[in-house]
């Protein structure tokens, strides 16, 4: 039962990032998102992803790599576009 209530709270917190890695995708667009938000979330999702490894989990293991790569990618986009804005 346990690894069940885990995998069900490790795919909704990783779906929960496609719709928003999904937009930034279409618009490229990010001028609303906090930089400081997507730094400190992806350090604590590489946390996750690291505590998932030492303790051998599956679930954890999946659903942070998942979310970690939505994560950086919005970061990635995040910082490249405001640096491009600004140089304009």
């Amino acid at each position: 039962m346990q690894e069940l209530v885990g995998s069900i709270a490790a795919f909704l917190t990783t779906v929960a990032f496609v719709p928003q890695a999904y937009k930034v995708y279409k618009t490229n667009q990010t001028k609303d998102l906090s930089l400081f938000l997507f730094l400190i979330f992806s350090l604590g999702v590489f946390m996750w992803l690291i505590y998932g490894i030492m303790k051998e989990d599956s679930p954890i293991m999946i659903a942070n790599s998942i979310t970690l790569f939505l994560s950086l990618y919005i970061l990635y986009k995040k910082i490249s576009i405001d640096n491009s804005e600004k140089s304009i």
